[in-house]
């Protein structure tokens, strides 16, 4: 019974491609990430303050883990055209997997209890994303980075904590939720 549920699970995130509002929904909070990373606040070159993450974490859990990883990729790969810096796959791959994670994350654990869910949601995307995966690829591809890499799970964790509170006060609110409900139904 749960592979079934699991199966239908994926067959409705990726029905979602399909959905033009969730498309153009997708394209919006792309270009939020977007202008996210180009007005980033960076700390002494070592903390690095944006608002590029939160809309890849709510498109995975607002759509799915499919519609997430599809968000974090293009915001990566067009805000890196967009700030005139060069894409790199291992950090696209980050984005994307925080994405990914998110949505897997709140669509499999604690069903009926909203806080918990999305704050797992966001801390394991967090981590598996930006703390794994993009901070390992930036330890490899910029090693004169490596001193101030030690940073980025305490401003990831600050970071979580901000997003994990507007995305709960945006799901708290019933008549967003029913827009997001009317939207998710095809």
């Amino acid at each position: 019974m749960a592979a079934n549920n699991r199966g239908t699970a994926v067959k409705s995130g990726i029905r979602l491609f399909g959905s033009t509002k969730v498309l153009v929904l997708a394209a919006l909070l792309i270009a939020i990430s977007v202008v996210g990373k180009s007005l980033r606040v960076d700390i002494f070159s070592v903390i690095r303050i944006s608002a590029e993450t939160l809309p890849i974490l709510m498109a995975g859990i607002f759509f799915g883990p499919f519609i997430g990883a599809a968000v974090g990729a293009g915001a990566d790969l067009i805000g890196c055209l967009v700030t005139g810096m060069t894409p790199a796959p291992m950090i696209t791959l980050g984005a994307s997997a925080t994405g990914f994670m998110a949505g897997l994350v709140y669509n499999n654990v604690f069903k009926t209890r909203t806080l918990p869910r999305i704050a797992l949601s966001v801390i394991i995307a967090r981590l598996v994303g930006s703390v794994l995966i993009t901070t390992t690829s930036l330890y490899f591809l910029f090693p004169a980075m490596r001193p101030q890499l030690i940073w980025r799970p305490v401003t990831s964790l600050v970071m979580a904590v901000i997003e994990i509170s507007i995305i709960y006060m945006l799901m708290s609110n019933k008549a967003f939720t029913a827009q997001l409900d009317k939207i998710r139904k095809k």
